[in-house]
């Protein structure tokens, strides 16, 4: 059985079709709503786990004990480094990392862009490395109950959300708008 030679395109991979999606025109919009819930959804998780933490009880069969462990600076640490990488990458220029340098003076721009890119990606990179070591030293080594566990996945959950959302963010921002106007004299 094969298609007849009327429909067919020797372009195409697969036999049938993928459905096409009228979001053409709103891709932009949707990239930036998708980078938005990524992002407030990687915080919820965290400041839930911050929010159990601070309100953390003793087992009521004893209740004179000490809870184990508590969320700290040490857990808040990587996601800070992660929302300032987030905040570098998407407030550098895209067109500056586009250029060769060829005109005098804009080759150290290009560079400078790159570099600056390159430390926003570092610093989600070390955040969200971070984030992973908390949780195995923190909270896995010491074998702690999976209710205090938590915290540490709530933790390395918030810095793959604020990576995510950065890229999500980035791929939205060059996509182009059907408001944009390219003006030129």
């Amino acid at each position: 059985m094969s298609l007849p030679r009327s429909s067919y395109d020797p372009r195409r991979v697969c036999l049938l079709p993928f459905p096409t999606l009228a979001l053409a025109q709103h891709k932009r919009s949707i990239g930036v709503y998708t980078a938005g819930a990524l992002f407030a959804l990687g915080n919820w998780f965290f400041f839930d786990a911050a929010v159990l933490s601070a309100h953390a009880k003793p087992p009521p069969d004893a209740p004179y004990d000490t809870v184990p462990v508590h969320v700290t600076f040490v857990d808040w640490l990587p996601g800070i480094l992660s929302l300032f990488g987030l905040l570098i990458v998407n407030l550098i220029d895209k067109e500056r990392l586009v250029g060769d340098g060829g005109s005098f003076g804009e080759g150290g721009l290009v560079w400078r862009a790159r570099l600056f890119l390159f430390m926003g990606f570092a610093l989600m990179a070390g955040g969200l490395a971070g984030s992973v070591t908390v949780l195995i030293l923190k909270y896995i080594v010491p074998s702690y109950p999976e209710n205090f566990t938590y915290y540490g996945y709530a933790n390395v959950g918030q810095n793959v959300g604020l990576m995510l959302s950065a890229v999500v963010l980035w791929l939205a921002q060059n996509t182009s708008s059907e408001y944009e106007y390219r003006l030129s004299l």
